[in-house]
């Protein structure tokens, strides 16, 4: 496979996390506080994390078309498998979440560069999902089913929070929806009793980086805008939906 064979795209980073506008309220937040603890919610703030996921989905979706548009044209992959491509992918996964930082007080131009954050990730997951398509086509699901199910979990909860956040409630939730669904693309795809360990092992981590972005979001005194937290959320799905294809194209890889 040559380059393709080695490519994984770099991690989200994430670098306005390290700004004054997200991270200053956290440093008197526990890692207990935000997996554990317990928010109850004014209206602002109810408002803020259901726009969140709302602009979340959108970027969700925008990556979804990056994606496809990305593997289905082959100067995108080869572009995205050089190390040309790579310093690219890198530069515009921190430089395209700065943008959108920087328009956050105009929500026509902060959801646009969010929805572009969304599409240039997809296209540069390119390579990796060329790769996927032709060892294991339904590799390519099986992380996307993954991934598309814990985030429907935590959303499904968060959209239902009305005066309280909970987040032990908020991983039970994601955790059931994590282990129902690993046991049902099983039944389909028969991965086999490692498989099932390690794709329930991703669902349960990404439930636990979900739950802690959300819970970073909501005691956040500062968050007047759902900008911020979309694209904190988006980072760690990115991140999760990589893990996952990487581990099962490693685990079908050894199987060969």
């Amino acid at each position: 496979m040559g380059l393709l064979a080695d490519f994984s795209p770099p991690p989200m980073n994430s670098q306005f996390e390290r700004g004054n506008t997200v991270n200053t309220y956290a440093r008197d937040l526990t890692f207990g506080d935000k997996m554990f603890g317990t928010r109850e919610l004014v209206d602002r703030q109810a408002s803020v994390i259901k726009k969140t996921y709302a602009y979340l989905s959108l970027g969700v979706a925008a990556a979804i078309a990056g994606g496809y548009v990305g593997v289905s044209t082959p100067a995108v992959v080869n572009l995205f498998s050089g190390w040309m491509g790579w310093i690219l992918a890198m530069i515009l996964l921190n430089v395209m979440p700065m943008v959108a930082m920087a328009a956050r007080g105009n929500p026509v131009l902060g959801l646009a560069a969010l929805i572009g954050d969304g599409f240039v990730a997809g296209l540069v997951l390119a390579p990796i999902l060329f790769m996927a398509s032709v060892i294991a086509p339904d590799l390519v699901w099986s992380a996307m089913w993954i991934t598309a199910i814990v985030f429907a979990a935590v959303t499904m909860y968060v959209m239902s929070t009305k005066r309280t956040f909970s987040a032990p409630k908020g991983l039970g939730f994601g955790i059931f929806a994590s282990i129902i669904a690993v046991v049902i693309l099983n039944s389909f795809l028969n991965i086999g009793i490692l498989g099932v360990l390690i794709s329930g092992a991703i669902g349960i981590f990404g439930v636990c980086i979900l739950v802690f972005a959300t819970s970073d979001v909501l005691n956040n005194p500062e968050a007047d805008s759902p900008i911020p937290g979309a694209l904190m959320l988006f980072a760690g799905l990115f991140n999760i939906f990589v893990a996952a294809l990487n581990i099962l194209l490693a685990f079908t890889g050894g199987d060969d």
